[in-house]
């Protein structure tokens, strides 16, 4: 029997020549599906020997630093979006080594970051920097709880995170040495829009949109005030040792509003709007204004959308073994959910 029963003798000449050429076509369709499968999978390929390259490499440069006293162990660390986090053990400690090197397109600057963890180190928020050169630093390790968004929501620990918030913005700048970086997210939002039509992402639609929302977001979250800022308040970069918690990972710190952190705080977070009415006035030391809250819900939105933006910028630059996808379509929502809200106030 033919395929499909495409026999001459069952059609006639024009209706096989209509069905072939519709089978025909399906084919072509099929191929091309099965040629992108191919290439995805090939890239998949090639990301995944590149990322075992750098990793064989970067142990291999960890291994080769002059600091180690007698034999050394290194083992991955889970974690890190900009970096490669590995723990370190030799006779004398633990430490963990990162390894990253500047990432223009998301405003990450070495230099930058190494100048603030060594101030949040000096000021008590943050573990020391034992070494550093190019790409490359260790810090002493804690062995802590990595705290989850859950455990930021507990109250208990909200009022500690709050201290070292407001030590963050106060006291790091006495210790800072050197150039460091304004990080000023409506600039961000403006260079992400740009990049995402650079490299033809698949929200290169949506750029335009975000442009105009960032910009108006920045209209409406000025008079502006200016602390220096962590300006990544996700969990994961919380440590609880049991006795203190600490900041991690300075990777986006620089000067900034701080509202930008009380924000980026609450929507990484959800926090519920009775914790937010909490952390503003804990923060500030006043009741809430009408427009004090006006401009940190703009900046809240703001936060958001560059998180979204940053990891739709990702999906098309980065290696880094990351669910961007999953990510961008996660924040994404939030943003959207949180920006209804604030063009109903």
């Amino acid at each position: 029997m033919c395929v499909g029963c495409l026999c001459p003798k069952n059609l006639s000449y024009q209706a096989y020549g209509a069905v072939a050429f519709k089978y025909w076509s399906i084919l072509a369709v099929l191929s091309e599906r099965e040629i992108d499968i191919g290439i995805k999978l090939a890239s998949s390929s090639r990301k995944e020997k590149w990322r075992k390259q750098v990793h064989d490499s970067g142990i291999k440069r960890i291994r080769r630093l002059p600091i180690w006293q007698g034999e050394i162990t290194v083992a991955p660390l889970a974690g890190g979006r900009t970096n490669l986090n590995f723990v370190v053990e030799d006779t004398a400690g633990k430490y963990v080594a990162r390894l990253g090197e500047d990432i223009v397109e998301h405003h990450v600057m070495r230099f930058n970051e190494l100048a603030a963890s060594r101030a949040a180190n000096a000021a008590g928020l943050s573990p020391a920097v034992v070494y550093a050169q190019d790409g490359l630093t260790v810090l002493e390790f804690v062995e802590c709880k990595t705290f989850t968004s859950a455990d930021v929501r507990q109250q208990h620990n909200l009022e500690k995170i709050v201290a070292l918030i407001r030590s963050c913005h106060m006291d790091i700048p006495t210790h800072l040495r050197g150039p460091v970086l304004v990080f000023w997210v409506f600039h961000v939002i403006r260079d992400y829009a740009a990049k995402l039509l650079e490299v033809s992402s698949p929200y290169t639609a949506l750029a335009p949109e975000l442009l105009t929302i960032g910009n108006k977001l920045e209209a409406d979250a000025g008079p502006f005030d200016m602390v220096f800022g962590h300006n990544d308040l996700i969990a994961s970069n919380i440590l609880d040792d049991g006795a203190r918690l600490w900041l991690i990972d300075w990777d986006y710190a620089g000067y900034n509003s701080p509202l930008f952190d009380l924000g980026g705080l609450a929507s990484n977070n959800e926090l519920s709007s009775e914790q937010e009415i909490w952390l503003l006035e804990t923060y500030f030391g006043a009741p809430v204004t009408p427009d004090l809250m006006h401009r940190y819900h703009a900046m809240k939105c703001a936060s958001l959308l560059r998180e979204a933006m940053w990891s739709m910028v990702s999906e098309s630059t980065s290696d880094l073994d990351v669910d961007y996808a999953a990510y961008t379509a996660d924040f994404y929502k939030r943003f959207q959910q949180t920006y209804q809200i604030y063009q109903q106030m």
